[in-house]
């Protein structure tokens, strides 16, 4: 199978590059830059010179790159609203597509206005994409060729939350989400916020209270609980690299022993759901680099609440490591090939 990952300049592009360069079962056949067109990828990317040969990357023109007979699948590493141009022709022409941007992620056109201030740039095809976080869906969304990946923080929020709401265990209402990324979450730009003497040693709350991933969230978590799901949602940027580490505070609906029996039951067969004791907390420090999860639950009992706490890495499990975790799946390949 060949690949191509269309616009390979960002943080997500280049772990892109890297998993699929040294995927067992895909080759890595076209990178795409509309600034880096020309140039050898192992001088953009010296860290990867040993997987990427000769490879350089390419024009990215969405009619050009939907006529090569060559390329197989396309992950599209692209701002919102620029996706879609990509996405458009990639579909009519029947290659399979993952997209990690936010153009498909939400089933409401209204919802993508609201929250990203544009109409949506291709409300034809939002029917054709299903939403997948892989330890949660199902089976039928391997029959679709155009895939949803969610975002990093609805990704750490979902993954503990959705087998709750779906067994009862926690009250929709009253959910207060606090998490905490790495600035590699912002993307790769120069901005004052974003330079190192103003990160180091230091932690910021933003986008407050209605951050973009809040309508994936609350969305998705809707579905979940068949009821509404109004949460508050406080991203902070902490003074990391990468990762993200979540802490959520939901009303108890059960006991801390449902709480388990339920994860267990729900992740007792996923390589990359790591379900932790009671009391020992998810750390950004060892998760980053794996497209694993980590999740763990305490209740008080002053409040009548479950605090719930996850940890995952932003760029892999929050992004390209889990865009190739569905590849796998949807292409019958080991779910680990390539991530372990």
């Amino acid at each position: 199978m060949n690949a191509a990952v269309i616009g390979a300049s960002g943080y997500s592009g280049e772990e892109l590059v890297r998993l699929l360069a040294r995927h067992p079962d895909v080759t890595l056949a076209a990178v795409t830059s509309r600034s880096l067109a020309g140039k050898a990828v192992a001088d953009v990317m010296p860290g990867l010179r040993h997987l990427v040969g000769d490879l350089e990357f390419s024009n990215s023109d969405p009619t050009e790159l939907a006529a090569r007979d060559d390329l197989d699948v396309f992950f599209l590493a692209l701002p919102h609203g620029v996706a879609s141009e990509y996405a458009d022709p990639l579909f009519q022409a029947g290659k399979t597509i993952i997209d990690l941007s936010a153009d498909f992620r939400l089933g409401s056109t209204t919802l993508y206005q609201e929250y990203y201030g544009q109409p949506h740039p291709a409300p034809r095809l939002l029917e054709a994409a299903p939403y997948v976080i892989p330890e949660l869906a199902g089976e039928k969304w391997k029959d679709a060729s155009l895939i949803a990946c969610p975002g990093c923080y609805p990704t750490s929020v979902q993954l503990p939350l959705i087998p709750l709401l779906k067994a009862g265990i926690i009250q929709p209402s009253g959910i207060v989400i606090n998490s905490y990324s790495g600035v590699s979450g912002a993307g790769r730009k120069v901005a004052e916020n974003f330079i190192y003497c103003e990160r180091n040693e230091s932690m910021q709350g933003y986008s407050m209270p209605k951050h973009r991933h809040l309508s994936e969230i609350e969305e998705q978590l809707e579905k979940a609980a068949f009821a509404d799901c109004i949460v508050q949602f406080n991203p902070h940027l902490a003074p990391m690299s990468r990762g993200i580490s979540t802490t959520i505070v939901a009303k108890a609906n059960g006991s801390l022993q449902n709480v388990y029996s339920t994860w267990n039951a729900a992740y007792a067969d996923k390589p990359f759901v790591s379900v932790l004791p009671s009391g020992t907390y998810p750390d950004t420090k060892y998760v980053t680099g794996t497209n694993r999860a980590d999740i763990s639950a305490v209740y008080d009992s002053r409040t009548d609440n479950f605090v719930i706490t996850s940890a995952i890495d932003n760029l892999l499990k929050g992004a390209s490591g889990q865009a190739i975790q569905l590849l796998n799946l949807k292409f019958g390949f080991e779910e680990t090939a390539g991530l372990s």
